[in-house]
């Protein structure tokens, strides 16, 4: 039987905290998620700031982050959110190209194009990220 969601800390659902400065797309990745066995929604912020201290309150699995943010983007958020939360998995959203984006694999697990959300693919991007969650 396939798996539809193990945390990277042990059993229990993928927890996925959304941050995004743009209200329709939080609403539609908490729909997504929300439907997906296995997974939750752990938390959501706004900005990059508001991100890493959500993160470290709330110490998710995974993060799908907006890397246009105010404040500090969302890459330098991945960062920030990898010293306080380490077990979480970044996920880069943006409607740029990811070749336009100024990615570090050492902090940043993936990328996702906004008009890509869907379950088949947050499930191939956790796949990716954990082989055997």
């Amino acid at each position: 039987m396939e798996r539809q969601g193990a945390s990277a800390t042990g059993p229990g659902p993928v927890r996925v905290l959304v941050v995004d400065d743009q209200r329709p797309f939080r609403t539609a990745a908490a729909a997504v998620i929300a439907r997906m066995p296995g997974w939750e929604v752990a938390g959501v912020a706004e900005t990059g700031e508001d991100a890493v201290a959500v993160a470290e309150g709330l110490r998710p699995d995974l993060v799908l982050m907006d890397y246009n943010l105010p404040g500090i983007d969302g890459a330098q958020a991945a960062a920030r959110v990898r010293e306080v939360a380490p077990q979480a998995a970044t996920v880069l959203c943006s409607t740029y190209r990811a070749e336009d984006l100024r990615i570090d694999p050492a902090t940043i697990a993936g990328y996702l194009h906004k008009e890509e959300l869907g379950a088949p693919v947050l499930r191939a991007l956790w796949a990716r990220i954990h082989p055997a969650a």
